[in-house]
């Protein structure tokens, strides 16, 4: 085996002359992947669709992505960003249509563009979410969350590999709103569409929350566990979590989109 010289890299790869910031999304069945089943998606993807990724040096090369704040297993989201890098320059869009082609339904690549300062990470310090409450009724929802947003902090407690963690819910809680009633008399005679489930006894309650970056992160299911420590409010059938968007908040409570100028969403609005 030849000998490697002093500071220079073992099996070295081309080097990268071209960043691209994508945008996805996580839609239908697909929101049960694991963040690594999504990673080794892309992997497949880039090769199938014979991008030109950069890759790391050594003996066991791996291409060069980088991911920001994937949403947790059985979370759907509009908003998911992976920043890699090329070791010749390409047309973002030529890419993104190669990308979309190569990866399974459900993982749809909407928008692309060249990286430009700063860093994506630094771009992104909020995001929203839009739960899907059945069996709850929107006057429960409306109280639980006035209830929740009077107080100054609502901790929960998480558990996680290295023990239990407390979290300051309302602490990271910008915004929650429940979206305007929707026809609770015919939610309470529709089928239940969950074998096993209990039905909608009592209507679909929709809400929004903008949530601030925390450590750890605030999810969807420490925002239901807040509701149900100030109100008690215990949904009967899981609930269906959507990431809409991620980025800077402004001065309005709105977000910027970390990709700047990209081009608008493609594709279906997700369904769950």
């Amino acid at each position: 085996m030849a000998r490697v010289k002093a500071g220079a890299a073992a099996n070295p790869a081309p080097p990268t002359v071209q960043r691209v910031r994508l945008r996805f999304a996580k839609r239908g069945r697909l929101r049960f992947l694991s963040h690594r089943d999504i990673a080794r998606s892309f992997e497949r993807a880039v090769r199938r669709a014979g991008v030109p990724v950069s890759h790391s040096h050594g003996f066991s090369p791996h291409p060069r992505l980088s991911w920001v704040g994937a949403a947790p297993t059985g979370a759907a989201s509009e908003a998911e960003y992976v920043e890699m890098g090329v070791t010749r320059e390409v047309d973002p869009e030529l890419l993104r249509e190669a990308l979309d082609r190569a990866l399974p339904d459900g993982l749809d690549v909407l928008a692309a563009v060249v990286a430009q300062p700063p860093a994506l990470a630094d771009r992104i310090d909020a995001a929203r979410w839009r739960l899907e409450i059945r069996g709850v009724s929107h006057a429960e929802a409306t109280a639980a969350v006035a209830a929740l947003l009077e107080r100054d902090s609502v901790t929960v407690t998480r558990v996680t590999p290295s023990g239990r963690k407390e979290i300051d819910v309302r602490a990271a809680l910008v915004a929650l709103v429940v979206e305007p009633q929707v026809n609770d008399e015919a939610a309470d005679h529709a089928p239940a569409d969950v074998a096993g489930s209990p039905g909608p006894a009592t209507g679909c309650a929709i809400l929004t929350a903008v949530v601030r970056q925390t450590t750890p992160t605030v999810r969807p299911d420490d925002v239901l566990g807040a509701l149900s420590v100030v109100a008690d409010l215990t949904p009967p059938v899981p609930v269906t979590a959507t990431r809409l968007a991620q980025g800077l908040l402004d001065d309005g409570g709105d977000l910027v989109d970390p990709l700047g100028s990209a081009p608008a969403t493609r594709g279906r609005p997700g369904t769950s």
